[in-house]
C-alpha cells in the first residue's frame, strides 16, 4: 500500500509533542534531556526546560561540553551514560569532530580518540578542586606535546586545540559550574568513568530520530557533526519510511502514529535562540520563507523565535534597562503579535527577575 504521506503541518505538531513545548503543568522530567538542552546565551537551558514546564530541580542537572562542542544540561544521575552515548564512535567520527585538530595528529601518528583520552587523563590530573578554563588550558600546555597544542593569535599564548579540549571534558567526569564565566570545571561527584553500555534513551541518533524526526542519517549527522557514513552505520533497525511533502524520510516505528495524527499545537511561546525546536537541520521545512531564515538563523546575534502554535511566526530580541525588560518583536508577515505574546514575554520578564516593561 503506498504511504499516503504526511505534511509540513504533521511534522511540527510532533516536534512540538515529542519536544514537550506543549506541557500546560508542572512535569518532574522533560523528553529533550535525552539529548541534552544547549546552555547558550543569558537564559540558556533553564529557560528551555521552563519552556517545557520542568520541575526537576537544578541539583539533579549537571553541564557538559557534549555535541558540537557546546555546553548541555543532562540529568545527574544519568553521567555515566552521557559519557558514553556523547563520545565518539571511531577515530573518523573523533576527527570530524574536533576539526583541525585532527592533522597535526595524524601526522604524528597519534589516533584520535587515543588522543582526546589522553586529554581526558591529563584533565583529570589537573583538575582536583574547582578550576578555571584558562587555569586548566595553561596546564595542559605544559604537560601536552606539539601535536596537541597550536598557537593563539588573540591570546597571545599557545594551548591545547578548544574542541579536543570541550569533548574530553566529561570523558574526564568534569561538569561545568552552572553560571561561571569564564567557565569553571570541577570534578563530578562519585564518577567512576563512562558507562560500559549507552542506554537505548540516550543513544544520540535515537534521541534525534525522536526529537527532530522524521530525518535521513544527513540530517542526524548535521545535527550531531558527524559523517553520514557513521551515523548510517548507527542507524537504528526499527524506522519506518515516511513521505514527507514528497520527500522520504525516516522516523522510528514507535513515533509513527503520534506523526500521522499529531496532538493540535495551542499557545505562543518565546524559543530561546539555541532551543531544540530551531536546531534540526532541516530548516527549510521548518521556516519556509528565506527571509525569515536569514533574519532567525544569523552568523552572529541570533534572536529568538516566536512560537505560535505549531509555527514559527517572528523573532525576538531582550532589550534591558536596569530592573526593566522590554522584548523587541520583528514579525515576519508584518502584522500585528499574535495574541498570547506579552502575556508571554512577561513570563520571561519574571524568569529573569525584571519588570516586563512592554513590546517594541
Amino acid at each position: 500500500m503506498p504511504d499516503r504521506g504526511v505534511g509540513r503541518a504533521h511534522v511540527l505538531r510532533y516536534r512540538v509533542h515529542a519536544q514537550g513545548l506543549d506541557a500546560k503543568q508542572a512535569r518532574p522530567d522533560a523528553s529533550v534531556l535525552d539529548l541534552g538542552v544547549q546552555d547558550t546565551g543569558p537564559d540558556g537551558s533553564a529557560w528551555a526546560l521552563e519552556l517545557r514546564r520542568c520541575s526537576l530541580p537544578a541539583d539533579d542537572l549537571f553541564l557538559a561540553w557534549t555535541l558540537r562542542g557546546a555546553p548541555h544540561a543532562y540529568r545527574r544521575s544519568e553521567a555515566a551514560g552521557v559519557a558514553a552515548a556523547t563520545w565518539p564512535w571511531s577515530d573518523t567520527d573523533a576527527a570530524k569532530r574536533i576539526f583541525d585538530a585532527a592533522t597535526p595528529l595524524r601526522t604524528a601518528g597519534i589516533g584520535i580518540l587515543d588522543a582526546l583520552s589522553t586529554v581526558a587523563g591529563e584533565m583529570r590530573d589537573v583538575v582536583r578542586s574547582p578550576t578555571v578554563k584558562g587555569e586548566l588550558s595553561a596546564a595542559l600546555t605544559e604537560r601536552l606535546e606539539a601535536p596537541y597544542l597550536r598557537y593563539c593569535r588573540a591570546c597571545e599564548a599557545t594551548h591545547t586545540y578548544e574542541q579536543p579540549f570541550r569533548i574530553a571534558g566529561l570523558h574526564a567526569g568534569l561538569e561545568l559550574e552552572a553560571g561561571t564565566s569564564p567557565p569553571v570545571l570541577r570534578r563530578l561527584p562519585g564518577w567512576r568513568g563512562p558507562a560500559k553500555k549507552v542506554p537505548a534513551h540516550l543513544d544520540p541518533v535515537r534521541a534525534t530520530l525522536h526529537l527532530l524526526g522524521p530525518a535521513t542519517p544527513k540530517l542526524v549527522a548535521g545535527y550531531l557533526d558527524t559523517t553520514v557514513r557513521e551515523v548510517a552505520a548507527h542507524w537504528p533497525d526499527d524506522v519506518v519510511p515516511v513521505i514527507v511533502d514528497g520527500q522520504e524520510l525516516q522516523v522510528l516505528a514507535a513515533d509513527e502514529p503520534a506523526l500521522r495524527d499529531p496532538p493540535a499545537a495551542e499557545g505562543v511561546l518565546l524559543l530561546g535562540p539555541f532551543d531544540l525546536f530551531l536546531q534540526g537541520r532541516d530548516r527549510e521545512l521548518v521556516v519556509p520563507d528565506p527571509a525569515a531564515r536569514k533574519d532567525l538563523w544569523r552568523t552572529l546575534g541570533r534572536p529568538g523565535a516566536i512560537l505560535d502554535g505549531h509555527d514559527l511566526v517572528g523573532s525576538w530580541r531582550p532589550r534591558t534597562f536596569g530592573a526593566r525588560l522590554k522584548i523587541e518583536v520583528r514579525m515576519w508577515s508584518g502584522g500585528e503579535p499574535p495574541s498570547g505574546l506579552a502575556e508571554q514575554a512577561e513570563r520571561l520578564a519574571d524568569f529573569r527577575g525584571k519588570t516586563f516593561a512592554g513590546l517594541a
